[in-house]
């Protein structure tokens, strides 16, 4: 799977990432998804002036973080970018063991992980909107194996899904549309 792990961070990423990793003293974690993961990691075409987190650890130091780096902080006005604390997102239960670090050591107390392309297209299912399927489709980017979507959509995340029936019909749509976008592709 080819990433942009390796990859400098961006303008005006690095500088606003970089007040926060000057503004802290001990290793803090994000856990990213959405538009930045998409963009900055696996490469699509998409702006995005937020970084979605749905962990930041240590828990502790969430609040401080959120007040210096959110939407309307001081850090938002001067870069236009800002974290969005996601509280609502279903994701694979070990999504944990399959992050992924963005841009290695390239802060001194901050790193940023992201859930990998098969979490992250999960984390998407249910609220399902055209930004979130355009998302999906980075399966044209990463080759999605897809009985590993399949295998931990039913092993991992299911049971956690409200109308776990309608997101059969969602994941076996997006999946549907991924073959014939295959089959296109090779004829």
């Amino acid at each position: 799977m080819s990433t942009s792990q390796s990859k400098s961070v961006p303008e005006p990423w690095k500088s606003f990432l970089g007040e926060i990793d000057d503004a802290i003293s001990s290793p803090l974690r994000f856990d990213c998804l959405g538009g930045f993961v998409v963009t900055l990691l696996y490469g699509m075409s998409r702006a995005s002036a937020d970084i979605d987190v749905f962990e930041i650890a240590p828990s502790s130091a969430s609040q401080g973080v959120m007040q210096m780096a959110m939407q309307g902080s001081p850090l938002h006005r001067k870069y236009g970018l800002y974290l969005d604390r996601v509280t609502v997102a279903f994701i694979p239960e070990n999504y944990e063991s399959r992050l992924i670090e963005m841009f290695p050591g390239a802060f001194k107390h901050l790193r940023l992980m992201a859930l990998d392309p098969y979490d992250l297209a999960l984390s998407k299912l249910e609220r399902n909107t055209q930004k979130d399927r355009d998302d999906v489709y980075l399966a044209r980017i990463i080759p999605f194996d897809l009985s590993i979507l399949q295998e931990r959509y039913e092993n991992e995340f299911r049971w956690q899904l409200g109308n776990p029936t309608r997101e059969d019909l969602t994941l076996n749509l997006w999946m549907e549309v991924i073959r014939e976008e295959r089959t296109s592709e090779t004829s």
